[in-house]
């Protein structure tokens, strides 16, 4: 077997706000196997400022990588506890290489083009503006459930987009998530939360920033409207690390980035350890390209997860690479017609 990697850089339409900053591009990795005439691709997704393995040794571990694809995927993904993107490529590339289809990881009715997987609409941190057209144009292109980022602009003007919302959509006609990013403080975070609570949200994504668990435990307890763990997971890498964390805070969702937390069998570990305590969840993309988007999505529909999952990302780039993954009607379709277009495999 031959493994390679290759460095690639998306470039943003439209620069993208968080609370941690504005993005104009992204990283991001591809490892490629190759052995006995077939081939297999896998993407890396890291996060710089995010992602635990943001580290100046990461295309380091990558060569080590190369040098010791002979341990198998096994041990290798054991040996990477500490870069769970290059987990996940490294999981999926090996799924790619024994396919009869590079592309197609999971074989599902996803993948046939006969069954959808709902997604919710993200809307991106801007002027109230911006926020708003994009909030119409979701609405508009049929969405049911509509994600937006807080915590960069003024409080009360992100409460009148929601006001915005409910004065022309009930709760039944749209289902609203918001996603703080950890804008919050622990101290004022009970108040915000009451006043996002009249708006009648699914829930809150880290409302306060990671590591602060009893603040976080003790605002789970008491919050008005459900709290997602999203940040708060980055960096657990033992499964009994996982559980005591989630018997700590006992929230009422996590959220889970395969890049971001071990692959596919750190959100295995995840999933098992939130249904047996009664803790709902569901996945998301973290901004990677089509390759890695793919990949999540198909291991997504295999979850039978009928909640909005968050895959809507692929319409971000100039130069992301064509690939059946199209979004009609708020849901992620399987366009089989559809070529895929990878101009570095």
């Amino acid at each position: 077997m031959t493994v390679s990697y290759q460095k690639y850089t998306l470039n943003f339409k439209r620069p993208s706000g968080t609370s941690r900053g504005v993005m104009t591009t992204k990283e991001t990795w591809f490892i490629m196997l190759e052995e006995n005439g077939k081939k297999g691709i896998g993407e890396c997704g890291i996060l710089r400022g995010l992602s635990i393995d943001d580290r100046p040794d990461y295309e380091e571990k990558l060569q080590w990588v190369c040098k010791n694809i002979h341990l198998g995927e096994a041990q290798l993904w054991e040996a990477l506890k500490e870069y769970p993107s290059i987990q996940f490529g490294l999981e999926t590339a090996f799924r790619s290489l024994a396919s009869n289809n590079p592309y197609v990881l999971f074989p599902s009715a996803f993948t046939e083009g006969e069954e959808d997987i709902t997604i919710n609409g993200l809307v991106w941190m801007g002027d109230e503006a911006y926020m708003k057209q994009q909030i119409e144009d979701k609405l508009t292109q049929g969405f049911s459930c509509i994600k937006l980022k807080i915590g960069a602009i003024d409080f009360e003007k992100e409460l009148s987009l929601l006001e915005f919302i409910r004065s022309n959509f009930t709760p039944q006609q749209i289902e609203i998530r918001v996603d703080a990013n950890g804008a919050f403080t622990a101290t004022d975070a009970l108040h915000k939360l009451n006043k996002l609570a009249t708006y009648v949200l699914h829930s809150i994504e880290q409302p306060i920033r990671q590591h602060q668990t009893d603040a976080m435990a003790e605002l789970c307890s008491i919050t008005p409207l459900p709290i997602a763990l999203d940040e708060e997971l980055i960096g657990v890498f033992e499964y009994s690390d996982k559980e005591a964390l989630l018997q700590k805070i006992k929230p009422q969702y996590i959220i889970l980035k395969p890049s971001l937390v071990g692959g596919i069998r750190g959100c295995d570990e995840w999933i098992a350890l939130a249904e047996k305590q009664n803790i709902g969840w569901w996945i998301t993309s973290a901004l990677e390209s089509n390759i890695g988007l793919n990949a999540i999505a198909q291991y997504t529909f295999t979850k039978n997860n009928t909640m909005p999952q968050g895959l809507g990302t692929g319409a971000l780039y100039t130069n992301n690479f064509d690939s059946p993954l199209v979004v009609k009607n708020g849901k992620l379709c399987y366009d089989t017609s559809l070529p895929w277009n990878v101009t570095i495999f």
